[in-house]
């Protein structure tokens, strides 16, 4: 049975209609593919650099710190150009004491420290009086009351406190 004029031995998508005019009817992929469709953003005339060498992480962050040792090393300088004759020096600059991103040497955080449960790892906000132990809600204070001596000071000796049990 052929239906709408259309050759029944090929494959739906390449049915041709027997008058003998070809007009193939495009996939779904086909329809929906952007692989022809233009793209304003590349470059038509861009070539790769074959000389380009990568870089890993260790020499990338190398380069990092020494590029800052050199501005440091620059701005000590100019304070030293800018001393007057008493040694002192005519303005303050407090650049060079400000933590970056990659630098570890930042000062101590000025907040408390956070409190935790040192059974679930919760906010912990509650002390146990007689362990010492910090704990999140009723149910856990049930679980530490119910602890032996040893374990506690084992939960106390994790969080790095010196573990001193009544």
């Amino acid at each position: 049975m052929v239906s709408a004029g259309l050759r029944k031995d090929t494959p739906r998508n390449e049915r041709q209609p027997e008058d003998g005019s070809t007009t193939a009817t495009p996939t779904l992929a086909e329809q929906f593919s952007y692989l022809h469709q233009p793209r304003p953003f590349k470059n038509p005339h861009y070539t790769k650099n074959v000389n380009r060498r990568t870089k890993n992480l260790k020499t990338v962050l190398t380069q990092e710190r020494e590029r800052e040792r050199a501005e440091r090393e620059r701005i000590r300088q100019e304070r030293e150009e800018n001393m007057d004759v008493d040694g002192q020096p005519q303005e303050q600059l407090a650049d060079e004491d400000l933590p970056t991103y990659s630098s570890i040497e930042a000062p101590p955080s000025v907040l408390p420290p956070g409190r935790y449960c040192d059974i679930t790892g919760l906010e912990g906000p509650y002390t146990d009086p007689a362990t010492g132990l910090r704990f999140h809600d009723k149910s856990i204070y049930e679980l530490i009351k119910n602890l032996s001596t040893t374990a506690a000071k084992d939960y106390l000796a994790a969080r790095g406190v010196n573990p001193i049990v009544k």
